[in-house]
């Protein structure tokens, strides 16, 4: 059974940093561009970044470019998203996503992507 299970999440001051795993069942992450994903109260589910398989890179949303950073750790099956800097605005819960087949290249929209964990919050307040 496919599963994605993201953990990290808490709450942080301004300035602060947590890092989110995405660990994978039933599935290998190599061979998967991951995305994550983020919804905030109220408002719509935004792209927070990707990484590619076939060739590593990684893409961010402007809003976290600079202080997001996503790795992979093929021993693991996991997929992290190091987060610095964190301001209130980043307040939201925190998705990881996969395609249903194979795909090294990443996509912006969340329409793209099939499995999703079942969140993990993020707060960040003083």
């Amino acid at each position: 059974q496919v599963q994605l299970v993201e953990s990290g999440g808490g709450l942080v001051q301004p300035g602060g940093s947590l890092r989110l795993s995405c660990a994978a069942s039933g599935f290998t992450l190599d061979y998967y561009a991951i995305g994550w994903f983020r919804q905030a109260p109220g408002k719509e589910r935004e792209g927070v970044g990707c990484i590619s398989s076939s060739d590593g890179r990684t893409y961010y949303a402007d809003s976290v470019k600079g202080r997001f950073t996503i790795s992979r750790d093929n021993a693991k099956n996991t997929v992290n998203l190091q987060m610095n800097s964190l301001r209130p605005e980043d307040t939201a819960v925190y998705f990881c996503a996969a395609p249903s087949r194979p795909r090294g290249w990443c996509t912006r929209s969340g329409d793209d992507y099939d499995y999703w964990g079942q969140g993990t919050q993020v707060t960040v307040s003083s």
